[in-house]
Parts: structure tokens; C-alpha cells; sequence
């Protein structure tokens, strides 16, 4: 299986590359992001691409997967409506497009966030915006496509948020997890699960299309290591 991956470099992503590397059904892994990641292994190919909105010029080298794990995201904290569609949505339909029309054989998988408005009509406004960019993304032709809805998310295996509040608080927390994870079982799952989850989307497929976060731990797989 041949793979991209949006947004390696962050929490989500990182947790996704990572189980990509150590599952030997997937060959290839092509990371795409404004940033390189400086990740290192004989299954990477990396495109450092500044402008999200557009794809044009690289579209000829998405051609050829199998799945697409779209791990970038932004909070909604301090922007308006207009500011968080475009760095959203925008970039997230920008993607979506170019690679419907070179690979619509692929699986896209999407991670969005539990609480997501399905009716696009809400009034909470980031719930509204993911709503609406989860309908857009569905109706596109590819084989298939998936939403991930996960509640908290608790960093393994040295992963770490890109926002230094968000990491110190996973640090805190973290130690605790096995007892957020007792009490609160609906709510909350690791990168590893998340990411074991996605792959086997990806390789298997499901009936259901919009996955919360009760789902998830369910759909992981033992993975076999390189």
C-alpha cells in the first residue's frame, strides 16, 4: 500500500508516520507539508510545499496511492469564521481535489474532531466549519472516504504537540491516562490507536463513514513491526 500523509510533523501526524513505518503492508509513504519533517527511512519521499491552496504544480506526484491519511488542523482559538474556513477548509478541499483527479482509486481519510456539526448549520463555529468540510469531502468521487472523529487525544511513544500549552498539558495528563481512560472510555484514545484505526480503514474499509471516537479502538490492528 502506497500512502500520503498531510501534516506529519504534528500530533496526529507524527502517530500516523510512525505506524505507517512499522506496518509491512505499506511500502511508501509520501509526506506533503510547508515544512519538512527531517523524518529518515528508506519508505519516505518528502514534498515541501508552501502553498496549501494549491497543488498544480505537484499534482502529477500524487498520482499512484492507495490512501491518503489528512492529519492537518489548526485550533479555532482567537479567529473568526472567515480566517478559520480559509486554513481549513480551504486547504483541506484544496488537497482533496487534486488528488480526486489523479488517484480517485484512493481511500481519504480524514481526522476531524468529536463534536463535529454534521448539519454545517450550527452555532458553535469551528463544529459548523468541520461539519461542512466532512459533507464536502464525502461527496467527492473518490473509492472511499472516512471521518475521524476522536475526543482527547493522548501523545505515545515521544510524540509531542507543536503548541507548547497543549504539550505541557499532555505531559501533565499523561501520567493519568489510564484512569481518564477507565473513567471516560467514550471520550478519549492514543495516537497509536488512532493511527492503527486509520491504516486499517484504509486497508479493509467499513460500512461507516463518519467514525466518533467510540469507534476508534475497535478498528486498531496488531500491526507486524519491520
Amino acid at each position: 500500500m502506497k500512502v500520503i500523509i498531510f501534516g506529519a510533523t504534528g500530533m496526529v501526524g507524527q502517530g500516523v508516520l510512525r505506524e505507517c513505518l512499522r506496518d509491512a503492508e505499506v511500502e511508501r509513504v509520501l509526506l506533503i507539508g510547508r515544512n519538512a519533517t527531517g523524518a529518515q527511512d528508506r519508505k519516505i519521499t518528502e514534498i515541501v510545499h508552501p502553498e496549501l491552496t494549491d497543488f498544480s504544480g505537484i499534482e502529477e506526484q500524487l498520482a499512484g496511492y492507495d490512501a491518503c491519511f489528512f492529519c492537518l488542523g489548526v485550533s479555532s482559538a482567537g479567529m473568526n469564521e472567515a480566517d478559520y474556513r480559509r486554513v481549513t477548509y480551504d486547504i483541506t478541499l484544496a488537497a482533496a481535489g487534486a488528488l480526486v483527479r489523479v488517484s480517485p482509486g484512493m481511500t481519504f481519510i480524514y481526522v476531524s474532531g468529536s463534536g463535529t456539526d454534521s448539519s454545517g448549520k450550527g452555532r458553535v463555529m469551528w463544529a459548523r466549519v468541520k461539519g461542512g468540510k466532512e459533507n464536502a469531502l464525502l461527496a467527492l468521487p473518490f473509492r472511499a472516504a472516512y471521518m475521524f472523529r476522536p475526543g482527547y487525544i493522548q501523545p505515545l511513544h515521544g510524540i509531542k504537540s507543536k503548541t507548547k500549552l497543549y504539550a505541557a498539558i499532555y505531559a501533565l495528563v499523561g501520567p493519568l491516562y489510564p484512569l481518564l481512560k477507565a473513567l471516560f472510555p467514550k471520550y478519549v484514545v492514543t495516537t497509536e490507536e488512532l493511527a492503527r484505526a486509520m491504516i486499517s480503514m484504509a486497508k479493509h474499509g467499513a460500512a461507516k463513514r463518519v467514525l466518533e471516537n467510540t469507534d476508534i479502538p475497535g478498528l486498531s490492528e496488531t500491526h507486524q513491526g519491520k
